[in-house]
């Protein structure tokens, strides 16, 4: 069956019609109506937000960034504070965190008279001048740094037994209605040394002005350990961007406990390197000690003669080096 000639001529045109038809929907429809898909890919590349977007969902982001960033500028801000305390240790600042009632000056003073008695006493016992020199140098900057050190290390252990159940008192009284003050006051009346007088000292500035976040830092200066940085972190953040003061108390007790086991179990399991330790540092002296019940006289070249003074100092060098390298291996800080 063949048709005529109009009829292949209309077709053809029809075709060809319907081809550029297409090819001009292909090309025009997406400037004329606008695909979702390219809106899609214009808004990721280029950042911007849909203007139909509803105002809700703006504000809230919006919220949530400025929270966002409010907490990161909290964050830095406690740490280079934390930085800079750590540069700036000086001996007022360890006399204050040992709980002691001393200037400086007195310090230097009990240390002077601490270094005159460790070099006279062996001097009059007869040990040679250069050891009794030795000694008053150990008198005068190493015994009083060390007691110092020590005392200070017992009242932030002190500190941390109780810490933990002040925050919970904390806790206690928030949920029962009791304002943040009110809550510290009970803790700084019901708690004893040293948890009752480093809050007392957070109250009390509150009569003056200070703000409770402010007095917390200060107690972090007064007692520089990992848990009162944290509880300044939370009472920072919490002032400046609100929530639940109560939960975050919680958790941060929770936490603290936790800290606390995890103390206690590396303090167990470290207790046998310890041991193995202190028996290899008494050792040497056990034996002196025995050598010299047993024959009075077989040590005396160590003490009399100059050869001997000489191995037993380079003898107590070494073994001062090893008791320092034990302790490193052997003391974990969390």
């Amino acid at each position: 069956m063949e048709f005529g000639a109009d009829v292949k001529n209309l077709a053809f045109t029809f075709m060809v019609a319907i081809a550029v038809g297409g090819v001009a929907l292909a090309v025009l429809f997406p400037l004329l109506s606008g695909s979702e898909a390219s809106k899609r890919v214009d808004q990721i590349s280029t950042g911007k937000r849909d203007p139909k977007a509803s105002l809700r969902s703006r504000l809230a982001e919006d919220s949530k960034d400025s929270r966002r960033r409010q907490i990161q500028d909290s964050l830095k801000q406690i740490e280079d504070q934390e930085k800079a305390r750590k540069k700036k240790l000086t001996l007022r600042a360890m006399i204050s965190q040992a709980g002691l009632d001393m200037t400086p000056r007195t310090f230097w003073l009990m240390s002077v008279i601490a270094g005159f008695l460790f070099f006279f006493v062996p001097y009059f016992l007869g040990v040679p001048w250069y050891v009794a020199a030795g000694s008053g140098f150990v008198g005068l900057f190493g015994f009083p740094r060390w007691f110092l050190g020590f005392l200070r290390r017992r009242r932030m252990n002190r500190f941390l037994n109780d810490f933990a159940d002040a925050i919970d008192v904390m806790v206690r009284g928030l949920k029962a209605g009791l304002p943040v003050s009110e809550a510290m006051k009970i803790i700084a009346s019901e708690s004893g040394p040293p948890v009752g007088p480093e809050f007392i000292e957070v109250v009390d500035g509150q009569r003056i002005g200070i703000t409770i976040d402010q007095g917390i830092e200060r107690m972090y200066d007064r007692m520089p350990i990992s848990e009162v940085n944290f509880l300044a972190i939370v009472m920072s953040i919490q002032s400046k961007t609100g929530g639940n003061l109560s939960e975050a108390l919680s958790n941060l007790s929770r936490v603290l406990r936790d800290r606390k086991k995890m103390k206690q179990k590396v303090r167990a399991i470290s207790q046998e390197a310890k041991s193995s330790a202190a028996i290899i540092g008494a050792l040497p002296f056990v034996i002196m000690g025995a050598l010299t019940l047993l024959n009075p006289n077989y040590l005396n070249p160590l003490f009399d003669t100059q050869f001997g003074n000489m191995l037993l100092i380079g003898s107590g060098v070494w073994m001062s080096i090893g008791v320092i390298i034990m302790r490193q291996m052997i003391n974990f800080d969390i």
